[in-house]
């Protein structure tokens, strides 16, 4: 297979929106890991207890989403000197590590994705089944 300056470029794109939605991920999961810390120190509640481990495991995937997300375009940009350099064989290489990394990016940020879709699944159970209490309490009054 022969491969050129463009070959490993058009990762580039991919990489970056890659990384930035993993930011977005990591922002809008530290904002919230704030406001619970802050809640908690005002009024300790069990349940913000028990949200403590999920939040740690899914805060450890968006770390390693990055990790592998920064590694694949470090190796990418190898990868474009190798061409550069005329070592195709390493270039290659490169190439094919750096699209395995984005693929870990892509599989943990799946991962982390279903672990917070579970949580959200745990809150509207919650919620619905405050509404039905509170529907059996309006009855009750009829």
């Amino acid at each position: 297979m022969s491969i050129d300056v463009s070959t490993p470029s058009i990762l580039f794109p991919a990489i970056s929106l890659l990384l930035l939605a993993f930011t977005n991920r990591f922002l809008a999961l530290a904002s919230l890991i704030r406001s619970l810390h802050d809640r908690y120190k005002a009024e300790p509640d069990p349940q913000v207890l028990a949200q403590l481990g999920n939040l740690r495991h899914r805060l450890l995937l968006i770390r390693d989403m990055q990790a592998c997300g920064v590694c694949s375009l470090v190796v990418c940009i190898l990868c474009i000197g190798c061409v550069l350099l005329a070592f195709k064989t390493a270039a290659l290489v490169g190439f094919v590590v750096s699209l395995v990394l984005m693929f870990l990016a892509l599989a943990l940020s799946l991962r982390e994705i279903l672990i917070s879709c579970r949580a959200m699944e745990v809150h509207l159970a919650d919620i619905e089944e405050l509404h039905l209490e509170e529907t059996r309490s309006w009855h009750r009054h009829l």
